[in-house]
């Protein structure tokens, strides 16, 4: 039924998103909130203006964030959730300007309200909407027909893929195949390539995907040909996906497109100073509320054992520069404990009495905010290493140096998930490359509070 309907799902998805907008509005103006919190009572004519400027507003922000294309993907019920956020800041943008022109006359509060409510209630409906639709496709409505054109390792692979994911909503009615007859993953194979026209003017099939080798040139274009002549949508696996992450970009110089094998959310300009700004914020911040806090643990380091109170060490970061990283000291300064070629174990003997205690509660990583103004580091990112085991992983360890691509953290994804100190150096590159090709703000935002969770029960801190 969705299928054959789908402009008038799409309308509806866009009533449920104006009814979401009124509700957030009257709900904050409702007595209900108003226990709760500060009372608004607004006229008539300003909920009625309110409304005028906020729908169309919203709808386009929805559609320039591509909130209403359709996705039939693996992520979470919530994956919108970023941009859902990001549409609420750009809404509240809008309408402070509308009020410091004198066109609203509305409380500065109620906007921050707003934003969070709506924000809330419209991530919650598009999470209900998307766990639907994945209920429908997985028992069988709200199909898509497919035809794979190449039943090959390439293609047999990609009917692996739907059918262990039902959710998809794609249902493979055949291939064709120059080269193989009968069935193949349970599907028969209904034709050689040559049969395409045949095929698709008389059977109901909605994409077709090409998983032929690139040399097959003239047999690819008339396959284009073909669906675009009978208004089916092309869709091309290439023969090197395999190097491809999930999240490729494509770049056009002029009119040649050029693929980026790994998409990096940081390489944007927008994100990148959106996360630079909270970084600094955050940091200078910190270091002005946490001052009586580094000053007592300035003067226990000193009393305590000989030596500098910040430790200085050579760390590889972005880019794969080096930069100095800063830390309260926690080890004995005497040459012979020095050794930047090894792990700090547990009980390592190395380790101050008071090292003991800052390194358990992650205390003596706190100068690190001083790089982070200084631009070496960010709150969050892949940890960064002594120059000595870069050199060592990134030739023992596959993909190692892509958390160069990104700032270095204080704390990570890797770190949060138990992958800290000497801990498995392959699966916290994993981590590390699911953070920098999956960065969001609410990403960032959950790193943190795990990170504050884990200052005292982390069981690799040592």
């Amino acid at each position: 039924m969705i299928r054959e309907n789908q402009q008038l799902f799409n309308v509806f998805n866009v009533i449920l998103d104006v009814i979401v907008l009124m509700i957030s509005t009257l709900f904050i103006n409702s007595p209900f909130f108003a226990r709760y919190g500060p009372a608004y009572e607004f006229n008539f004519d300003t909920i009625l203006l309110l409304f005028t400027l906020l729908i169309p507003s919203y709808l386009l922000l929805y559609y320039m964030f591509k909130l209403y294309t359709p996705q039939r993907t693996n992520r979470s019920a919530f994956s919108e959730s970023s941009k859902i956020i990001q549409v609420n800041f750009f809404e509240y943008l809008f309408l402070s300007t509308m009020c410091v022109l004198n066109i609203l006359y509305v409380p500065a509060d109620f906007l921050i309200f707003f934003l969070v409510i709506n924000s809330i209630f419209a991530i919650i409906e598009k999470a209900i909407i998307r766990g639907i639709l994945r209920i429908l496709r997985a028992k069988g409505f709200n199909i898509k027909y497919v035809l794979v054109v190449g039943a090959g390792e390439i293609g047999r692979n990609f009917v692996d893929t739907v059918n262990l994911n039902t959710y998809l909503g794609y249902k493979i009615i055949g291939f064709l195949d120059d080269n193989v007859e009968g069935i193949v993953k349970d599907i028969r194979v209904i034709g050689k390539i040559d049969d395409i026209d045949e095929v698709l003017s008389h059977n109901l099939i909605d994409r077709v995907v090409v998983s032929i080798a690139p040399r097959h040139y003239k047999t690819l274009r008339k396959i284009i040909d073909s669906c675009e002549k009978n208004g089916v949508r092309a869709d091309i696996i290439p023969d090197y996906y395999r190097y491809i992450t999930s999240h490729p970009s494509i770049e056009l110089i002029d009119n040649i497109p050029l693929i980026s094998v790994r998409y990096l959310p940081l390489d944007i300009s927008y994100n990148k100073y959106v996360k630079r700004i909270f970084d600094v914020l955050f940091s200078i911040i910190s270091l002005i509320i946490l001052s009586p806090l580094l000053l007592i643990v300035a003067v226990a380091v000193k009393v305590t054992s000989p030596g500098p109170v910040i430790y200085k060490q050579e760390r590889i970061g972005e880019g794969g520069h080096p930069f100095m990283m800063y830390k309260f000291r926690s080890m004995r300064s005497e040459e012979e404990y020095i050794d930047d070629k090894r792990w700090t174990q547990k009980d390592d003997p190395r380790v101050t009495s008071v090292g003991k205690i800052i390194r358990k509660t992650s205390i003596d990583e706190l100068p690190q905010l001083y790089n982070i103004i200084k631009g070496d580091m960010s709150l969050i990112g892949p940890r960064p290493e002594r120059p000595y085991f870069v050199n060592k992983f990134k030739e023992s360890v596959p993909k190692y140096m892509i958390k160069h691509h990104v700032r270095p953290g204080m704390t990570g994804w890797a770190q949060v998930n138990g992958y800290r100190g000497n801990t498995s150096i392959v699966k916290r590159i994993e981590f590390d490359i699911y953070y920098v090709e999956n960065w969001s703000i609410l990403l960032d935002a959950r790193i943190f509070w795990r990170t504050l969770t884990l200052i005292f029960t982390d069981k690799n801190a040592y």
